[in-house]
C-alpha cells in the first residue's frame, strides 16, 4: 500500500492542493494586509510548543500562518526522534496531545493548525531579505502541508491526532460557513486524505462510518465521496459492506454511495449484490441520478453475466417514461405563460442529465469491448418487436458512432430487425424525438449508417436508411440539414436506381416537411441538374417537382431566384438540338406547370384559399406550354412525350380549373384537324395499296360519319422522304405524324374525362368509327412486296395495334353494355392483328417499328433483329429439325415457366403438302414472339382489367350451345382473357416484384426493365396492389372455370386431363391462363409490403377473399382466413395441367404458410402435394426445353425434400427405389414411381439429393459426453441412415457415369466425409463401446463409399478432365483426416490393434487396376489396405471437417456456377 501511494504522490499533492486552495485564498488576502499589525508568535512554555519549535514548526497567532523553518520531511524525522528518544517516553507523547488539544480549543488556532504551513524562506523572500524572481520562488518553494497533516504523518502520534480530529468535527457539523467562506468540516476530512500511511485502518473507517451515520444528509455525501482517498486498500471490503447496508437506508446517498464503490476494490458478489439492489429501484430513480447510477452498473459489469446484466438493464431502464412527462409539463406551462423559468430550467435540467447519461454510456461501450458487444447481443436476443424501445435504437445508434469493430455487426442486428418488423418507424421517430439531444452529436455516423443501408437490396433496409435521413433532418439543427441534403443528392448522383428513387423520395417528403429550410439547401438540389443524363424519366419528373415546389409554391424573396433558375433551365433544355435534353425539357415544363397551376380548391396545401388562376399566372402558364408545344411541334416523338406528359398531368386531377378548360379546348382542336376525317370522304393520292375504311363496330349509312385518317398520314411521312410528295396533302398538313395519334388521343379522353365528370359521350364517336388502311390479311401478295412495302404495312399494324389498345383504355369503364360490348369486340380487333403483324414479323428482317412509349428509356431500345433470321433459319432448315404445332403461335410468354407451357404439341409429318402451308406460317411464327416488341405497344391502364369481371366462355361452348352473336359479343374468350392475364401478370411482376428478384443483365441499359410501364411507375406499390386485390373476385372466378375444365377433360378422357380427344390449342390456352392466374396470385402474396403495418389491411383484405371462396360469414381472424385460403388453394392441385402450373401452386401454398404460426402443419401437406407433382406423368415428358424444365424440376424437388418430416427417408425412396426402375427401364423410359425421374432429369435429382443430404447432416448437432445414451443412440441412427443414403448415391456412378454426376459426386462427396469427421467422429468417440456393432457397421460401409470416391479420383487423373480434378486434392486431403480421425477414435478407446494401414490401388471406376506409375506414387500415401478385419475397415474411412475451411469454402464457391451449369 506504501509503494502505490508513493507512485501516485504528485497526484497527491495536486488534490490536496485542490482542497486546500479555497480555505486558504481568503486567510491570506487578509494576512497580506495585517501582517505588520498582528504577527506574533505563540509564547508558550508547554512541551507541544517548544516541541514543534525545536524540530522547526514556529506557531503563530492570530490569522497569520504557522511558519516551517525546515523542509517537512526532516520536520517529522526531528519531532519523531525527539519523541522517541525523550526521557519520559511514551508518557511525553501524552503530554503532547494534550497540549495540542490545550492549543486547538481556540478556532483561529485550529483553523491555523488546519491551513498550510508558510515556510520561513517564503517570508524572508516577501520581506526582501534575499530577493528572488517570481519563477525562482514558484519553482524553489514547494507546497507545504497544515500542521495536522505533519503530524499525522508521524505513526506515533497518528492515532491520537485522528481521535481529536473526530472529537472536534462534531461541533462544526451543523455550522455554516464561516465568514472567511471556510467550511471547517470539509477542512477537516481533507487532513486525512492521501495519507502515506494509515496506523489502525480499521479503527479509521470504524470512526468515518460512525461520523456518517450522525451528520447531515450535505455533510454525508461529502463524506462518503472522501473515502476512496482517505481509506487504504485493506479497508476497501469493509466499507463495501458498510456502504451497502446503508444503501438499502438511505435512499438519498444512492448516488455518492455509488460513486464509491465504483472506485472500490470490492468482492464481484458483493458488487452483483449491490448491482441487483441498484436494478430494483432503478425504474424510480430520478432522472438526474441516472447517470451515476448507470456508471456504477456498467462497472460491475463481467464477461461472464454482461449480456444477463444489459438485458436486464434495457428492460428497467425507460427513459420515455423519465423524459417524456418533463417534456409535456414544459411544453403546457409555455403555452399557458410563455415559458416559465422555473419549467425552461428543469427542461435543461432533463436535457443535461440525458446527455451526461449518455456520455457516461458512451465511454463504457468505447473503451469496453464487452460491454459494447453484451448490449448488441442484448439487443438482438429480443425477438419481439414490442419489446424494443428508443433506448435500443439510440444504444445501435451510439455503439456505431462509438466503436469502429462493432459497425458491421450493428448493421447486420439492424437488418434484421428491420426485416422482421421489430424496429418501424414509429420506434424510430420516438427515438429521434425523445433524444435528439443525443443523436445530434453523432450525426456524421448516423448518415454514414443511413448510405449504408441504402445500398441495400431489400426494400424494407432502404426504407430505414431513408427514415434516417428524414428524421435527421427533421429533428436536428441547419448545419446538420445541410449534410443531410448534401448526402441525398450524393446518392441521386451515384446512378444506383434504388439509391436514387428512394434519395428522390426524401427529399420530396423533406419539402412537405419542413419547405422553408429546404429552400435554403435548394442550391444542392439545383446542382442535380447537371446529372440529368443518369435518371430515369420518373426521376426526372421527381427531381423538377422538387425544384419546382421550391419556387413556386410561395411568394417568397428566398424562392425568387430558384424561380428565374427554373425557367432559364427548361427554356435552354427546349431550345436545345440535342433531342434527349429536348425531352427533359417537355418533361420538366410540364411538371412544373404542374405546380405553377395547381388545383388547390380542395386541398389547405401552399396555395390555401385560392380556388383558380388570376390572368397573370394564366398567361404564364399559357404561354410555358405554347413554348413547349412551338419547341416540340417540329418532332412527332417530342410532341408525343408532351401529350403523355400532359396527360399523366390531367390524370393526377392537379390541374386548376381554367388552365384544364384551355389545354382540353386547345387539345380536341388539334386532334380533329390532325387524325379525324369524314368517312365518305376516301383519300385519293398515289398510295401502293388500295385504302379501305375497315374495323368500324356500326354501319353509317349518313354523311355524318368520321374515320381515323392513318394511311394516308403514315404514308406522307414514310415516302416522303424519297423525294417528291406523293399525296395531295396540303402543306400545313406536313407535320402530322401518326405516331402521336395515340398519345393526343389520350390527352383529349382524359380532358374529356374530367370535364364531363368521367361521362365520355363528346367523343364516343371514337370507339365505333373505322379506320382509314388497306387488306392487311398477307396471303400470296406477301412475298410479292418489296421491303418497304412490308415495312409498311407492318407499321400501319402496330399503329393500328396502339390505337386500339387507347381505345380500350379510354372505353374500359364504362358502364353500358353496349359500351362493355364493343370494348370487347376492339380487344379481338387486338387478337387478330397480332396474329397477322406475327407472319409479317417472321419475314421481315430488321424491320424497326414506330415508337409507342417516348420515354428517355426507349431511345435506345432496339427490336430483336435476329427474330426473323431465326423464322427465316427455322424455315430453311426443317427437314432436319423438329416441328412444332401451329398452336404455340403466340403462346409462348417472356417467363421462362410460361414458356415450356406452351411448347408442348404434337409432332407434324415430316412430309408436307399444300394444305399444310397455313402450318407452315404458323410454325415460323414460333420464332417470333411479341413480347420481344413489348416496348412498342402502348401501356394498358390499370384499369382496364375491370373487363375479367365478364365471364369466361370458352370456344366449344359457344359452337356447342350456338349463343346467338350479341352474347357472344360481350362475354370475355379465353384467348381474350390470356392476353388480359399476361399484361396483369407482367405489371405485377415490374411493380411489386422486388428489384433484386429480377436483376437485369449486365450488358442491358438499367431502364430496360421500365420500358413500356411510365404510367404504371407513377403509381405507388401500395396502390397496384389494391387494383389487384380488387380483381381478386374475377379472378378466382377464372380460375375455378378452369378447373372447372380441366376436370371436365379428366371425365371425358377417362382420368387423363391431357387425353387424345383434347383440343390441342384451347388445352394451351387455358393452360395458360391457368399458370397466369397461379403467378398473379403468387406474385401478389410474395409481395413484401405485406410486412410493413400499414398494408397489413392490404393482405386481410386479399386473403379474405379467398377465404369467402370457401366460406361466407363475418370477418374471421387472420390466422383462420391464412388456413381458409391455403385450404382453397390446395383444392386446384387435381387440375393442374402443366408443371410449371405445379411449381406455381406449390411457391404460392408455401408464400401462404410462411405468413402463417401453424407453419409445421401445412409444410406437411406442401410435401405431400410436391411429391404428388413428382410422381405424375406429365404431358410432353417435358423434352422440348430441357434447360428451363431442369430448373424447374430442381426447384421442385428441392421444395419436397425441403418440407417433407424425413428427408433421408426421401432420399432413400428416390434412390432406393426410383433409379433401380429407370435403370431397368427402356432408354427413353421413366420410373414407374417417378415419372419426373428419366436418364434426362436424373442428374438433377442426383444433385439435389446429394446437396439435400449435405445439409441435413450438417444439421445433426455434435455429440457431446454430457449427452445422454437416448440421445446418443438417435444421433448414432441418424447418421446410419444418412451414410446408407450416401452409399446408395456414391455407387450410382457406376452405372450413371457423366461428367456432370461426377462432379456433384466430387464436390458433396467431399462436403459429406468433411462433415462425418466435424459433427459425427466425436459422437462415435464415447459410442464405440456401448455400440460397437453399430459403429463397425457405419463404418464398414462408409469404407466402401470412400474406396469408391479414391476411385473416381483415379479416373479423374486419367481423363484428364480440368472440371473434376480439381476437386481431387481437397477430397484426397479429406480422405487423410479420415484414416487419422479413424485412428485417433481406436487409440481413445483401447482398440489401436485393430487398426493398420496398407497401399491401395489406384482403380477406374469399374474397378479395373491403373497401371499408371505416376498416379501410384501419388496415391501410396494415403490409401489403405481392404484385407483387413472387418473392425479395420470400419476404423479407416471416416469423415471429418478439421480441414482448412477457408479452401473448402473457396471450392464450393467457385463450383456454384458449374452446378448450374449442370
Amino acid at each position: 500500500m506504501v509503494s502505490k501511494r508513493r507512485l501516485s504522490k504528485s497526484d497527491d499533492k495536486e488534490n490536496l492542493v485542490e482542497d486546500a486552495s479555497k480555505a486558504k485564498k481568503q486567510p491570506l488576502s487578509k494576512k497580506t494586509k495585517k501582517s505588520h499589525v498582528h504577527n506574533e508568535i505563540e509564547e508558550n512554555d508547554s512541551v507541544f510548543v517548544e516541541l514543534l519549535k525545536t524540530s522547526g514548526i514556529i506557531l503563530k497567532t492570530g490569522a497569520s500562518q504557522n511558519q516551517l523553518a525546515v523542509d517537512q520531511i526532516v520536520f517529522q524525522k526531528k519531532l519523531f526522534q525527539m519523541l522517541r528518544k525523550h526521557p519520559s517516553y511514551p508518557k511525553i507523547i501524552e503530554e503532547f496531545i494534550s497540549g495540542l488539544e490545550s492549543y486547538i480549543e481556540d478556532q483561529d488556532c485550529f483553523r491555523n493548525c488546519l491551513l498550510s504551513c508558510e515556510r520561513l524562506q517564503d517570508e524572508e523572500a516577501r520581506c526582501g531579505e534575499e530577493p528572488q524572481s517570481c519563477a525562482d520562488i514558484h519553482m524553489g518553494t514547494p507546497y507545504s502541508k497544515s500542521l495536522i497533516k505533519l503530524l499525522l504523518g508521524i505513526d506515533l502520534l497518528q492515532p491520537a491526532v485522528i481521535k481529536i480530529l473526530f472529537e472536534k468535527l462534531p461541533e462544526f457539523l451543523f455550522e455554516n460557513e464561516n465568514s472567511d467562506g471556510l467550511n471547517m468540516p470539509r477542512l477537516i476530512i481533507s487532513q486525512l486524505k492521501w495519507l502515506d500511511k494509515i496506523v489502525d485502518g480499521k479503527d479509521l473507517t470504524s470512526k468515518f462510518m460512525q461520523l456518517i451515520s450522525i451528520a447531515p444528509v450535505p455533510m454525508q455525501h461529502d463524506f462518503i465521496t472522501s473515502l476512496p482517498e482517505i481509506l487504504g486498500d485493506s479497508q476497501h471490503a469493509e466499507v463495501g459492506k458498510e456502504l451497502s447496508d446503508l444503501l438499502m437506508t438511505s435512499t438519498p446517498l444512492t448516488v455518492p454511495i455509488l460513486d464509491v464503490l465504483s472506485s472500490l476494490q470490492l468482492d464481484p458478489k458483493l458488487l452483483s449484490k449491490v448491482r441487483q439492489l441498484v436494478m430494483g429501484k432503478l425504474s424510480a430513480v430520478r432522472l438526474e441520478d441516472l447517470p451515476v447510477i448507470i456508471k456504477f452498473i456498467l462497472h460491475a459489469l463481467t464477461t461472464t453475466d454482461a449480456v444477463e446484466v444489459i438485458s436486464e438493464l434495457r428492460e428497467k431502464l425507460d427513459l420515455q417514461h423519465c423524459i417524456l412527462p418533463s417534456q409535456l409539463q414544459a411544453s403546457q406551462s409555455k403555452l399557458k405563460s410563455k415559458g416559465k423559468i422555473s419549467s425552461s430550467n428543469q427542461e435543461k435540467s432533463n436535457l443535461d442529465s440525458v446527455i451526461l447519461l449518455f456520455d457516461v454510456i458512451k465511454s463504457a461501450v468505447r473503451y469496453e469491448k464487452t460491454i459494447s458487444e453484451a448490449w448488441i447481443k442484448a439487443i438482438e436476443n429480443t425477438a419481439s418487436g414490442s419489446d424494443h424501445k428508443t433506448l435500443d435504437v439510440a444504444m445501435l445508434l451510439v455503439i456505431y458512432s462509438t466503436n469502429t469493430q462493432t459497425k458491421k455487426s450493428i448493421e447486420r442486428v439492424l437488418r434484421n430487425k428491420v426485416r422482421s418488423g421489430c424496429i418501424q418507424e414509429q420506434l424510430l421517430q420516438s427515438t429521434f424525438y425523445i433524444l435528439s439531444s443525443v443523436l445530434k452529436d453523432i450525426c456524421p455516423s448516423i448518415l454514414l449508417l443511413a448510405q449504408t443501408l441504402l445500398h441495400s437490396l431489400d426494400q424494407s433496409v432502404i426504407s430505414f436508411g431513408s427514415l434516417l435521413y428524414k428524421y435527421t433532418f427533421k429533428f436536428f439543427d441547419t448545419y446538420c440539414q445541410q449534410e443531410v441534403v448534401g448526402a441525398l443528392v450524393s446518392h441521386i448522383c451515384s446512378g444506383n436506381d434504388a439509391e436514387v428513387d428512394t434519395a428522390l423520395d426524401v427529399l420530396l417528403e423533406l419539402v412537405v416537411l419542413n419547405l422553408s429550410a429546404m429552400r435554403l439547401n435548394a442550391v444542392f438540389v439545383k446542382g442535380i441538374l447537371d446529372y440529368l443524363d443518369k435518371l430515369s424519366p420518373q426521376q426526372i419528373r421527381k427531381l423538377f417537382y422538387i425544384l419546382s415546389t421550391l419556387a413556386f409554391s410561395k411568394k417568397h424573396a428566398a424562392s425568387s431566384h430558384i424561380e428565374d433558375d427554373m425557367h432559364l433551365v427548361i427554356r435552354k433544355q427546349l431550345s436545345s438540338t440535342i433531342f434527349k435534353y429536348k425531352l427533359i425539357g417537355i418533361i420538366g415544363a410540364v411538371t412544373m406547370v404542374s405546380i405553377m397551376a395547381v388545383d388547390s380548391s380542395g386541398s389547405s396545401s401552399f396555395t390555401q384559399g385560392r380556388t383558380d388562376l388570376n390572368n397573370e399566372q394564366c398567361t404564364q402558364v399559357t404561354s410555358l406550354l405554347q413554348l413547349v408545344h412551338s419547341c416540340s411541334e417540329q418532332s412527332p416523338q417530342a410532341c408525343a412525350l408532351y401529350y403523355d406528359e400532359f396527360a399523366n398531368l390531367i390524370q393526377g386531377g392537379k390541374l386548376a380549373p381554367k388552365a384544364q378548360e384551355w389545354v382540353g379546348q386547345t387539345v380536341f382542336n388539334n386532334f380533329q384537324d390532325a387524325f379525324v376525317v369524314d368517312l365518305d370522304v376516301i383519300p385519293e393520292g398515289d398510295y401502293p395499296f388500295p385504302v379501305k375504311a375497315l374495323y368500324g363496330l356500326e354501319e353509317y349509312n349518313s354523311r355524318d360519319g368520321i374515320a381515323i385518317n392513318l394511311l394516308p398520314l403514315l404514308f406522307s411521312q414514310d415516302f416522303a422522304e424519297d423525294g417528291g410528295r406523293m399525296t395531295s396533302q396540303e402543306s400545313d398538313q406536313k407535320l402530322v405524324s401518326p405516331l402521336c395519334l395515340a398519345s393526343c388521343f389520350r390527352l383529349l379522353r382524359l380532358c374529356v374525362e374530367k370535364q364531363h365528370n368521367g361521362s365520355l359521350e363528346e367523343i364516343d364517336g371514337l370507339l365505333d368509327c373505322p379506320i382509314f388502311l388497306t387488306d392487311l390479311e398477307p396471303g400470296e401478295r406477301m412475298q410479292s412486296m418489296s421491303v418497304k412495302e412490308q415495312s409498311f404495312v407492318c407499321s400501319l399494324i402496330f399503329l393500328t395495334l396502339n390505337w386500339f389498345r387507347e381505345i380500350v383504355n379510354a372505353f374500359c369503364q364504362q358502364t353500358s353494355p353496349e359500351m362493355k360490348g364493343k370494348v370487347l369486340t376492339r380487344l379481338k380487333h387486338i387478337m387478330e392483328l397480332q396474329k397477322i403483324l406475327e407472319e409479317y414479323l417472321a419475314v421481315i428482317p430488321n424491320y424497326v417499328p414506330p415508337l409507342a412509349n417516348f420515354d428517355l428509356e426507349t431511345l435506345d431500345v432496339t427490336p430483336p433483329t435476329s427474330t426473323a433470321a431465326s423464322a427465316k433459319i427455322s424455315q430453311t432448315g426443317k427437314k432436319g429439325g423438329r416441328k412444332r404445332k401451329a398452336d404455340d403461335s403466340k403462346l409462348s410468354s417472356p417467363d421462362t415457366l410460361s414458356k415450356e407451357g406452351s411448347s408442348e404439341g404434337d409432332p407434324t409429318p415430316s412430309d408436307r403438302s399444300q394444305m399444310e402451308k397455313g402450318f407452315t406460317g404458323k410454325e415460323e411464327k414460333i420464332s417470333v414472339s411479341l413480347q420481344n416488341y413489348h416496348a412498342f405497344f402502348r401501356e394498358l391502364d390499370i384499369e382496364v382489367f375491370s373487363i375479367l369481371h365478364c365471364g369466361l366462355v370458352t370456344k366449344s361452348t359457344l359452337d356447342t350451345e350456338m349463343h346467338t352473336e350479341a352474347r357472344e359479343v360481350v362475354q370475355l374468350g379465353p384467348p381474350e382473357l390470356l392476353f388480359l392475364l399476361e399484361d396483369l401478370s407482367q405489371k405485377l411482376e415490374n411493380m411489386l416484384t422486388p428489384s433484386a428478384a429480377r436483376r437485369v443483365p449486365f450488358f442491358k441499359s438499367k431502364g430496360s426493365r421500365n420500358v413500356g410501364f411510365s404510367h404504371l411507375r407513377q403509381r405507388s406499390a401500395q396502390d397496384i396492389a389494391h387494383c389487384i386485390i380488387q380483381l381478386l373476385t374475377p379472378m378466382c372466378n377464372h380460375l375455378e372455370n378452369i378447373h372447372n375444365y380441366f376436370q371436365c377433360l379428366v371425365a371425358e378422357n377417362h382420368g387423363v386431363v391431357d387425353g387424345s380427344g383434347t383440343k390441342v390449342r384451347e388445352y394451351h390456352i387455358m393452360s395458360s391462363c391457368y399458370q397466369r392466374l397461379l403467378q398473379i396470385f403468387h406474385g401478389l402474396f410474395a409481395w413484401s409490403g405485406f410486412l410493413h403495418p400499414e398494408n397489413h389491411n392490404l393482405l386481410s383484405s386479399a386473403l379474405e377473399v379467398l377465404a369467402s371462396r370457401l366460406e361466407l360469414g363475418e370477418q374471421q381472424p387472420l390466422e383462420e382466413m391464412l388456413s381458409q385460403s391455403f385450404h382453397y388453394l390446395q383444392n386446384f392441385h387435381s387440375s393442374i395441367p402443366t408443371f410449371q402450373c405445379a411449381l406455381y401452386l406449390i411457391r404460392l401454398l408455401m408464400i401462404i404458410s410462411e405468413k402463417s404460426t401453424a407453419a409445421p402443419q401445412k409444410r406437411e401437406k406442401i410435401a405431400s402435394l410436391a411429391r404428388q407433382f413428382l410422381c405424375r406423368v406429365w404431358r410432353g415428358g417435358e423434352k422440348e426445353k430441357s434447360n428451363i424444365c431442369n430448373d424447374q424440376l430442381r426447384s421442385l424437388l428441392c421444395i419436397y425434400l425441403g418440407h417433407t418430416d424425413s428427408v433421408l427417408k426421401a432420399i432413400e425412396e428416390i434412390a432406393g427405389i426410383g433409379v433401380p426402375e429407370l435403370i431397368n427401364s427402356p432408354k427413353d423410359a421413366s420410373s414407374s414411381t417417378f415419372p419426373t425421374l428419366t436418364r434426362h432429369t436424373f442428374v438433377i435429382f442426383f444433385h439435389v439429393m446429394m446437396a439435400e443430404l449435405e445439409k441435413t447432416v450438417k444439421s445433426i448437432q455434435a455429440g457431446t459426453a454430457a449427452d445422454s445414451q437416448q440421445v446418443h443412440e438417435e444421433k448414432l441412427l441418424h447418421w446410419n441412415m444418412a451414410v446408407r443414403d450416401f452409399s446408395i448415391l456414391i455407387n450410382l456412378i457406376k452405372v450413371f457415369d457423366s461428367r456432370p454426376v461426377l462432379h456433384v459426386c466430387l464436390k458433396y462427396g467431399r462436403q459429406f466425409v468433411e462433415t462425418f469427421l466435424k459433427q459425427c467422429m466425436p459422437l462415435l468417440d464415447f459410442s464405440f463401446r456401448k455400440h460397437r456393432e453399430d459403429v463397425l457397421s457405419l463404418l464398414e460401409t462408409l469404407q466402401l463409399d470412400t474406396r469408391l470416391l479414391h476411385h473416381l479420383c483415379g479416373h479423374s487423373k486419367i481423363h484428364q478432365d480440368m472440371r473434376l480434378t480439381k476437386h481431387v486434392p481437397l477430397l484426397k486431403k479429406t480422405l487423410e483426416l479420415l484414416v487419422c480421425r479413424v485412428k485417433a477414435m481406436l487409440i481413445l478407446n483401447n482398440c489401436r490393434e485393430a487398426f493398420w494401414l496398407g497401399n491401395l490401388k489406384n482403380r477406374d471406376l469399374q474397378g479395373e487396376e491403373i497401371m499408371s506409375q505416376n498416379s501410384q506414387e501419388s496415391t501410396a500415401d494415403e490409401s489403405e489396405d481392404d484385407t483387413s478385419s472387418q473392425v479395420s475397415k470400419s476404423k479407416e474411412k471416416e469423415d471429418g471437417e478439421e480441414d482448412d475451411e477457408s479452401d473448402g469454402e473457396k471450392e464450393q464457391d467457385s463450383d456454384e456456377g458449374d452446378d448450374n451449369s449442370d
